[in-house]
């Protein structure tokens, strides 16, 4: 048995193209691999390839935090300015409660790699006891704004998003997340580690 909590991720990829076969949805394995690697929690995934529809996506939500029981919900995928770009409204649609560091800091960390990063509007919000993520839709973008950017050295230049997602969790009362500090450091305030358990 882990000595870890067991973990329940929702990860959705939004797509009019991927969700029609058009071409390969690269967002779901790409979340998956790297949050693979980045948790030593037992992970059990909820998988949803879905079109660039509000109220989908919105149902979508929905379901992965009322009824699957995800504490953590990552998407990817439409969060820019085109038309068919609608996943921060409909996950604002489903909040409780919006978190608008995680936002900023993504848009801080892109902005290290492109300009037009700042045409990103990512948001993450508080549903009940999830937390739900808007991530960029590229494989790459995902890990580097996941992880944080590194100096030469590998020391943090600017922290990821991910290093308070553990200690968001614990404060809405969800499963303690073990980080993989070589991937990524997780942040807790002393008072709220939890000793490890054999």
């Amino acid at each position: 048995m882990s000595p870890y909590d067991p973990v329940t991720i929702g990860i959705v990829s939004i797509s009019d193209r991927a969700s029609s076969g058009v071409y390969e949805d690269k967002g779901l394995p790409a979340l998956r691999e790297w949050l693979s690697r980045a948790l030593k929690n037992p992970i059990t995934f909820v998988e949803r390839l879905i079109p660039d529809e509000r109220e989908r996506i919105r149902a979508t939500l929905i379901e992965l935090t009322d009824q699957a029981g995800c504490s953590l919900v990552l998407t990817t995928g439409g969060t820019g300015p085109a038309p068919r770009d609608v996943t921060p409204e409909a996950t604002l649609d489903v909040a409780d409660k919006e978190m608008p560091g995680f936002g900023e800091q993504m848009r801080q960390i892109s902005l290290h790699f492109v300009p037009t990063a700042i045409l990103s509007r990512q948001v993450a919000v508080i549903r009940g006891k999830s937390l739900i993520i808007n991530l960029p839709g590229q494989p790459k973008s995902i890990a580097e704004t996941l992880e944080g950017v590194r100096d030469a050295d590998g020391k943090p230049v600017v922290h990821g998003i991910f290093a308070a997602v553990p200690y968001c969790i614990d404060l809405i009362g969800g499963p303690y997340l073990e980080t993989d500090p070589a991937v990524c450091a997780a942040f807790r305030p002393k008072s709220a580690i939890r000793p490890p358990r054999d």
